[in-house]
């Protein structure tokens, strides 16, 4: 029977071994590298598995030989040939104990140059590279992440399938809702005038499957939202998205909590411990923002009692201030930084609103910095008993409104770990952060909006500060999970009860009718036995960036836009022609 050459394939170029010694193999791909030394030609032929080394002898065949000539980079090849052992194993690849005797060529493909190098790294700006990512996307780097990535997404299917979670997709044109960020629309050409939206979540859907008693739901979630980039957001981007019936706070910090260490365990062969929790409050006092990087410590101390009336101008001042704060951090074995270096560091704060930075470095005489002059020995004292501070630290204070002091010191904090790289990418340290504010207020709009968004269930021990001209320090049942610093998830128990959904839709300024408007389905289903639910959102794309210790979400989606929202590989958004437009009733604005 006659072999169809062209299409049979025994092994991945990633898989050869000496046990495959003296067999005969069918392996294809893409020419990596080529060396030619007059009578052998070598080349790595690469597939996404890895590479295998072939050798052309003219000795064994000397029109395959000739062939191999005409190999360049990138060329799709297809090789019959033997498995042999190499004389010299190359110990950096996984083929590196074989070579492939080659006994017959075949030229799938050839290619032109590419502009781009693909078996090393070129250096090329982010831009050349996503000009031509179907090149990128075959660099081993590439492929490792999106393998990676992949991985991920097969995992989380199998854990939550596993724990009863229902895999249902829901809408991606839906109608518009308010729900923090600009939307997407997406014009009906068969309903002249109106719109769809892209969902910025599936956060309305996934509760009417609630209503709808599925009880259990996870969709690995295409979301969209109008907002202004950076490294770590896309206006398209990927959450897994779950949903829960009859669940409480507790419950989601189990089930989910339980979910990614048994992904970090199954996927990375790594065990993460128990994961603790903090409230918003603790997290902002402690370490100046939401999202704490925990991978070390510098929590924050208030020194302000120690420094009540201590004689010193700078302190006294904002302590006389009502809501004025003094709080600083231990750095530690920082007593090394230059004088530049804290004259740097005092700038930097500076761009978070402290109008200066005290500096005290820990020597075996005491506490030594151009402020301690200016405070009794026995406060000196007091304050490195209270940071816990031995020789060789510095203790950074500063002196402001308490909000200010704790994001420029949260801020320090950052800063100082990364001088001192303390930011280990191969460390996963998570924590929860619960009860968050229920509102927050916008300067641009001059009033009170969701932290959230407006479904988000208040804390029992609050639901009475609703009723009350203070509703605004009401807590809510939302949660965030954090990992080395960064969001990876959040979510909130829902509101399931009408009377109280209207409420918050009143202190929001949702009128009676605009809420039947925007969200009339919503409050239709709960009108017909809404069982208690909350949920919650990780973010695909994040969560896999930081797992491979990558600094840009670019890296781990196969087709992502630039810092100004284009794909420069397609180049969309792009022009439309006017009968496009014209079937769809828009003019545009000159």
């Amino acid at each position: 029977m006659e072999i169809d050459f062209e299409q049979r394939k025994t092994h991945s170029c990633g898989e050869l071994t000496a046990k495959e010694n003296g067999k005969e193999v069918f392996i294809k791909g893409w020419v990596d590298r080529r060396r030619d030394l007059g009578q052998l030609i070598f080349i790595d032929i690469r597939d996404r598995k890895g590479k295998t080394q072939v050798v052309f002898d003219p000795s064994r065949n000397s029109e395959t030989h000739a062939k191999a000539g005409e190999l360049r980079n990138e060329y799709v090849i297809s090789v019959r040939g033997t498995v042999g052992k190499r004389l010299e194993p190359n110990t950096k690849i996984s083929t590196g104990e074989i070579e492939v005797l080659a006994d017959e060529l075949r030229i799938l493909n050839p290619s032109e140059t590419p502009p781009i190098s693909i078996n090393e790294d070129g250096g090329e700006n982010e831009d050349i590279r996503l000009k031509w990512r179907f090149l990128d996307l075959r660099r081993p780097f590439m492929q490792r992440n999106m393998l990676f990535r992949s991985k991920v997404m097969q995992e989380t299917r199998k854990l939550l399938s596993a724990e009863e979670f229902a895999e249902i997709e829901t809408p991606i044109l839906m109608k518009s809702t308010p729900e923090g960020a600009r939307d997407f629309l997406v014009p009906s050409r068969v309903n002249p005038g109106k719109f769809y939206a892209l969902p910025q979540s599936p956060q309305t859907y996934k509760q009417i499957l609630m209503v709808a008693g599925y009880e259990r739901y996870f969709q690995i979630a295409k979301c969209f939202r109008d907002e202004d980039l950076r490294a770590d957001r896309q206006p398209e981007f990927t959450q897994i998205d779950c949903e829960m019936s009859f669940v409480n706070a507790e419950e989601i910090y189990d089930t989910f909590g339980g979910f990614v260490t048994k992904l970090f365990k199954n996927v990375m062969g790594i065990d993460i411990p128990p994961i603790p929790r903090m409230t918003y409050e603790e997290a902002m006092e402690g370490y100046g923002c939401d999202k704490p990087d925990l991978r070390f410590d510098m929590k924050m101390v208030d020194f302000s009692e120690i420094l009540k009336s201590s004689g010193f101008k700078v302190f006294d001042s904002v302590l006389e201030t009502e809501g004025g704060a003094v709080k600083g951090i231990k750095a530690e074995k920082c007593a090394d930084f230059s004088r530049k270096v804290m004259d740097d560091l005092t700038e930097f704060v500076a761009g978070y609103g402290a109008k200066g930075l005290v500096w005290l470095k820990v020597t075996e005489n005491g506490l030594e910095g151009p402020s301690a002059k200016f405070l009794k020995p026995e406060i000196l004292a007091e304050l490195q008993n209270e940071a816990d501070a031995t020789v060789g630290d510095v203790i950074f204070i500063i002196a402001s409104t308490r909000k200010v002091v704790n994001v420029a010191l949260g801020q320090l904090r950052l800063e100082i770990a990364k001088r001192k790289n303390l930011m280990k990418k191969d460390q996963f340290v998570f924590t929860w952060v619960t009860d968050f504010p229920m509102f927050e207020y916008s300067e641009t709009d001059k009033r009170w909006s969701s932290t959230h968004h407006p479904f988000t269930a208040p804390l029992d021990e609050d639901v009475s500060l609703l009723y009350s001209p203070e509703y605004y320090f009401a807590r809510a049942k939302a949660y965030d999970i954090i990992l080395n610093g960064n969001e990876i998830g959040g979510g909130s128990i829902r509101i399931h009860q009408a009377g109280l959904q209207s409420k918050i839709f009143e202190l929001l300024g949702i009128k009676p009718d605009e809420a039947r408007l925007k969200f009339g389905f919503l409050l239709d289903a709960f009108k017909y036995g809404a069982p208690p639910h909350g949920g919650i959102a990780f973010g695909l794309d994040r969560l896999v960036m930081i797992m491979l210790g990558l600094d840009s979400i670019r890296d781990v989606i196969a087709f992502p836009k630039t810092a100004s929202a284009c794909s420069l590989m397609d180049e969309s958004p792009s022009n439309v022609d006017s009968q496009q437009l014209d079937e769809l009733g828009i003019a545009l604005k000159k």
